[in-house]
C-alpha cells in the first residue's frame, strides 16, 4: 500500500524557510510555505540583498576616491591639464573639494582634482529595490518548479499539527517556524521613516543624506556608515563601546576604524545615544554625557528583536528565552515535538547562511535523512565595510583567553605584490593552527573582497587541513590569495 506523503508547513519565506521548503520538496513531502511580506523574506527584500547592492555602488565610489593614487584623473571635460602630483594615501582624509569651480560639493560628490563622480540617490535606490524584487521572483520561480505551495498570508500555530493562514487551516506532520527578526526600537528614538530611519527605510530616500548620524557601531551600523561615507555623505558614527565592531577581531576592527577616520568619518567612541528626534529639517541625537550631535538624517542600528509575537508559540508550549527568541537544539528542534525553528527568530547566529542551514537540517532530520548537527565553529562570516572583514573558526579572543591553544601568524596586506599593484595597504591575513600538528583552526582576512578570499580558509577548517597542506597548494602570482599560502608557510616554521 502506498504511503501518504509527509506534510510540511513552513511559516516564513526567508532563507531558513525557502531553503527548508526546497529540501522537503526534493525529499517527496507535500510542502506549504506561508509568507505574508514576499518570498525571500527581509533578507532578500529589505536587509541583506538591498544593503549589499548599495555597498556595491559605494565600493565603486571608494575606488574612484583612490584613483589619483593609481595615476587616474577624473576630468570634468575639455582638454586635460596636469593637476600636479597625485595625493598619496597617507596625506590625510579624502578631499571633498574637487568641483571644477572649487566650491564645496554636495552629498554624493566623489572628486578627482578636475571633476567629480556623483551619486544619483533616486536611481541608486531604485536599482536596489529592483534587484531585491528580482531575487524574490527567482525564489518564487524555484519554489514553484519544485511544487511548493505558497500562501501569501500571516501564519500562526493553531493547535497540534495545525497552522492557520489566510482563512485556511493547514494540517502538517512537521511545522517549521522561520519568521525572522525586526529592527529593535530604542525608546526615545522611534523611527519616523523620514529623518529617523531604520536600515529598512533607507531605500525610500530620494536624496543622499547630507549629514548622516549612525547610532550603533555593530555590524549593521559599521557597514552603512562605511557605505554612506563612500557615497559622499558626511557621517558621524556613535559608538557606545571603546571601538567600532566591539564583538569582532580587535586587530580587524582597529584597521576599519582607522580607515573610517582617515577618510573623514567622525567616530564618537564611548558615546551612548539617549534620544534621537526631529529638529527642523534635520535631526538631533542626544548622548548620555549631555553632548548633542546634529545631522540631516539619523540611522538607528541598535540590534534586532525576534518576530515571534502573535503566532501562537506560547499557546503551543514552544519554549523561548527572555528576549523572545525560540530555543532550538543543533538539529533545529523546539521544545514541542514536530515543531522546528530556523533563522533569526532563534537568535543562534544572524546570518543568511546559518538560517538556510538550520532550515535544511530541520527537514533532513524531520524526514528521516542522515544529518550532521549544526556546527557554528565552521561558519564563515563577513562584514561588508571598506575594507571587508571575513572570519571563520576560532577567534583571537579565544586564543588570548587560553580557551584555545593555537599558533598565530598575521601578514600585513601591504606586503602582498597584488595589493601593491592595486594600491592597497589596509588589511591583513591571519591564520590560527594547532600548536603541534599544524591543523588550521581558523582565520581572519581584512581586505577588499575578503568575503571571497575566506573560502580557502573555510575549506581548510572544514577539511582539517594542515598549514603544510595549505602551503603546498599553488596560489596564482600575483594574487591576494597568495597571502593565505604565505601565512601557512610561516606557520610551517618551528615555534
Amino acid at each position: 500500500m502506498r504511503q501518504p506523503r509527509p506534510r510540511v508547513a513552513i511559516i516564513g519565506g526567508g532563507p531558513g524557510g525557502y531553503e527548508a521548503a526546497l529540501v522537503a520538496a526534493q525529499l517527496g513531502a507535500q510542502v506549504t510555505l506561508i509568507e505574508e511580506s514576499g518570498l525571500g523574506g527581509s533578507c532578500v527584500l529589505t536587509d541583506c540583498v538591498p544593503s549589499k547592492t548599495l555597498i556595491a555602488t559605494s565600493s565603486l565610489l571608494a575606488a574612484v576616491e583612490e584613483a589619483p593614487h593609481l595615476g587616474v584623473r577624473v576630468v570634468a571635460g575639455g582638454p586635460e591639464r596636469d593637476p600636479g602630483p597625485a595625493r598619496g594615501r597617507g596625506d590625510g582624509p579624502g578631499r571633498r573639494d574637487g568641483t571644477a569651480s572649487g566650491g564645496r560639493p554636495g552629498p554624493g560628490d566623489r572628486a578627482g582634482r578636475q571633476g567629480r563622480a556623483r551619486v544619483d540617490a533616486r536611481q541608486l535606490n531604485a536599482r536596489v529595490r529592483a534587484l531585491a524584487a528580482a531575487q524574490s521572483a527567482d525564489v518564487a520561480a524555484r519554489l514553484q518548479a519544485e511544487g511548493v505551495e505558497v500562501v501569501a498570508a500571516r501564519g500562526r500555530l493553531a493547535g497540534p499539527g495545525l497552522v492557520a493562514a489566510g482563512g485556511r487551516r493547514i494540517q502538517a506532520d512537521t511545522v517549521l517556524i522561520a519568521t525572522g527578526a525586526r529592527p529593535r526600537v530604542l525608546p526615545g528614538a522611534e523611527p519616523d521613516g523620514d529623518r529617523l530611519l531604520t536600515c529598512r527605510q533607507l531605500y525610500d530616500l530620494t536624496e543622499l543624506p547630507g549629514e548622516l548620524v549612525v547610532v550603533g557601531s555593530g555590524v549593521t551600523g559599521a557597514e552603512f556608515a562605511s557605505a554612506y561615507q563612500a557615497l559622499g555623505s558626511r557621517v558621524t558614527l556613535v559608538s557606545s563601546r571603546e571601538r567600532v565592531l566591539p564583538n569582532e577581531d580587535a586587530d580587524a576592527a582597529v584597521v576599519v576604524e582607522d580607515v573610517f577616520r582617515r577618510r573623514g568619518m567622525r567616530v564618537l567612541s564611548r558615546s551612548r545615544a539617549a534620544f534621537a528626534r526631529r529638529s527642523g529639517d534635520g535631526v538631533e541625537v542626544g548622548l548620555d554625557d549631555g553632548r548633542t550631535v546634529c545631522g540631516s538624517h539619523c540611522l538607528l542600528t541598535v540590534g534586532v528583536a525576534p518576530a515571534t509575537e502573535g503566532i501562537g508559540l506560547g499557546e503551543a508550549g514552544v519554549a523561548m528565552d527572555e528576549r523572545g527568541f525560540i530555543t532550538v537544539d543543533r538539529v533545529s528542534r523546539t521544545s514541542v515535538p514536530g515543531v522546528y525553528a530556523a533563522g533569526d527568530c532563534t537568535g543562534v547566529w544572524m546570518l543568511a547562511s546559518v538560517a538556510a542551514m538550520q532550515g535544511r537540517i530541520a527537514m533532513w532530520h524531520a524526514l528521516g535523512e542522515a544529518v550532521k548537527p549544526l556546527r557554528l565553529g565552521h561558519v564563515a562570516a563577513t562584514i561588508f565595510t571598506e575594507p571587508e572583514i571575513a572570519t571563520v573558526g576560532v577567534s583571537q579572543a579565544e586564543t588570548d583567553s587560553g580557551a584555545v591553544r593555537a599558533r598565530t601568524v598575521k601578514l600585513p596586506l601591504g606586503t602582498n605584490a597584488r595589493a601593491k599593484m592595486d594600491g592597497l595597504d589596509d588589511g591583513f591575513v591571519k591564520l590560527f593552527t594547532t600548536p603541534h600538528s599544524g591543523i588550521v583552526l581558523g582565520g581572519v582576512i581584512v581586505a577588499p573582497r575578503a568575503s571571497e578570499l575566506i573560502l580557502a580558509v573555510s575549506l581548510a577548517v572544514e577539511q582539517q587541513l594542515t598549514a603544510e597542506q595549505v602551503a603546498q597548494t599553488f596560489a596564482v602570482y600575483p594574487s591576494l590569495s597568495g597571502s593565505i599560502t604565505e601565512a601557512a608557510r610561516r606557520l610551517m616554521q618551528p615555534a
